[in-house]
């Protein structure tokens, strides 16, 4: 319905009747069988991917947004399920207001410096990682620092992983 040769999910929805977006026309022809049995295969996915994910028996509510929501056609796995206001546009916001990371992996050789300057350069190193992914310097903030000592490397080794996050920087 938007172009391309490429059968989608999105068709099957439009071609059932159930949104109304793109060229309809293009999918007037689908098979009513192929679309009533892959409408029933996305509704066991979700259901899978929903019984995967719950963290207790309870019957918690299912939330959907972004353009997937429209896949979504009543309960799943016998849960409720809602659509909040602006559903649709759930992941479009929430890339605007994420924070932009940067990580780093190393390992250093305490032989040659000491295990503070070994942490300090790996939150240097992922800042820069973040800033180049569009961090604002000013806004940095280190969210994770893990430090292992590797025995089993001679120099008196260390694994340092930092993860730094920052607001996106807006032109």
């Amino acid at each position: 319905m938007f172009g391309g040769s490429t059968l989608t999910a999105t068709d099957i929805v439009v071609a059932a009747g159930r949104a109304f977006l793109g060229d309809h026309t293009k999918v007037a022809r689908l098979d009513p069988d192929l679309v009533a049995r892959t409408e029933a295969r996305i509704a066991d996915m979700l259901e899978g991917a929903v019984e995967r994910s719950r963290l207790s028996p309870e019957p918690l509510p299912v939330i959907v947004v972004g353009g997937g929501s429209i896949l979504v056609k009543g309960g799943i796995a016998g849960l409720e399920v809602i659509k909040p206001h602006h559903f649709a546009v759930a992941n479009a916001v929430g890339a605007a207001i994420a924070q932009v990371s940067g990580e780093t992996d190393r390992v250093y050789s305490l032989a040659s410096m000491s295990r503070a300057d070994a942490i300090r350069d790996a939150e240097e190193k992922a800042k820069a990682i973040a800033v180049s992914a569009g961090a604002r310097e000013d806004s940095l903030e280190v969210v994770d620092v893990e430090d292992v000592p590797l025995a089993y490397l001679p120099g008196n080794a260390t694994r340092v992983h930092v993860k730094v996050v920052g607001d996106l920087h807006v032109a």
